[in-house]
């Protein structure tokens, strides 16, 4: 997200307000285009008021299994998914229909990856991590760092130097965080946010549907529509647009008139998009780019915006734990500072 709000990952998580005020705050997924013409479509009231939001993000198994294979699979490193990647999630809901959480309730559990559900459903290889592994050759599960020339030169080899191990088993024994959680939100404005985020689906992409007093706004984007192992594509997510790609679509449908396919501008690499938008915003065009002529340079945020997406992951994490609901009061952040 931004530099300027962290949260701790210890055995109690909280949030640290840390001063960076000559900084540039910002968080990506506010710069995708797609993003920006849903999050425009709502404040010029074609909808009406937003009064739910249904919110499904789906991982594939070869980016979602990525998070249990190196250090995030485990909670005290990361805060688990809830935290590291439906914040910027949580950020977008904030920002798009303009307001602030105030009760979350949610389930989470670990029901595809690890060892127990691994051979409950007939997945899991039994090996420590890929590398070496005879096992572990025939595991679409697995990764194989020295097939990528950035991977063999940032971990592979570098291993003689920390001892990290980027390529371990997403069926093993220990592994500390969910790969399937259903969240409940409930908002200042009366809004309410159901959300799901699975880590093992067979494509990649997320819906977002806005329900308002005057319509229905819709949005799809599949950046993977299926996956196959051997391929050896897109292993360092994210530096190139994933393999198999689908559509973006925004539908717009007021109350009693027929839908509307809404132009969309959608790019499969850089988060839509988003990532060469943001630097153009930050650090001026590059040669031969034009600057940023729409909207990007208002999507900056502030520490309130940060904390405020990152306190639904941690809420949702300790309803896991309690199965109540948890109040952001309770989290007694200093909303305040600016």
């Amino acid at each position: 997200m931004g530099g300027s709000v962290r949260a701790k990952m210890t055995g109690h998580f909280s949030l640290t307000f840390v001063d960076t005020k000559a900084a540039r705050r910002l968080i990506v997924g506010r710069y995708n285009p797609v993003h920006e013409l849903v999050k425009r479509t709502i404040s010029e009231g074609k909808i009406g008021r937003v009064l739910s939001v249904h919110f499904e993000w789906l991982l594939d198994t070869v980016h979602g299994a990525d998070y249990f294979r190196r250090w995030h699979r485990q909670k005290t490193n990361s805060g688990g998914l809830m935290v590291h990647k439906s914040g910027h999630h949580f950020d977008l809901v904030n920002w798009w229909i303009d307001a602030a959480p105030e009760t979350v309730a949610g389930f989470g559990k670990l029901a595809f990856y690890g060892d127990e559900a691994g051979k409950k459903h007939g997945w899991a290889k039994e090996y420590e991590r890929a590398r070496g592994s005879a096992e572990a050759r025939d595991d679409p599960f697995a990764i194989h760092l020295e097939a990528d020339p950035i991977y063999k030169k940032i971990y592979a080899d570098a291993e003689g130097e920390d001892g990290y191990h980027r390529d371990q088993n997403v069926f093993a024994l220990g592994i500390g965080i969910e790969d399937d959680m259903s969240v409940m939100v409930r908002y200042n404005t009366g809004a309410t946010l159901t959300y799901h985020l699975t880590a093992y689906s067979p494509w990649e992409g997320y819906r977002v549907m806005f329900n308002g007093s005057h319509g229905r706004l819709e949005l799809e984007v599949v950046e993977s529509q299926y996956r196959i192992p051997t391929s050896g594509e897109g292993i360092a997510h994210g530096t190139q647009p994933l393999p198999n790609a689908g559509d973006a679509t925004v539908t717009l449908q007021r109350l009693w008139e027929k839908p509307e396919k809404l132009p969309v501008v959608y790019d499969h690499a850089g988060h839509g998009g988003g990532d060469k938008r943001m630097l153009n915003t930050l650090f001026g065009p590059r040669p031969g780019e034009a600057p940023e002529a729409g909207d990007a340079s208002k999507q900056g945020a502030n520490e309130r915006d940060g904390a405020l997406a990152l306190a639904v992951g941690l809420m949702a994490n300790e309803s896991f734990k309690t199965q109540k609901f948890v109040e952001l009061e309770s989290l007694k952040l200093p909303l305040q500072y600016s």
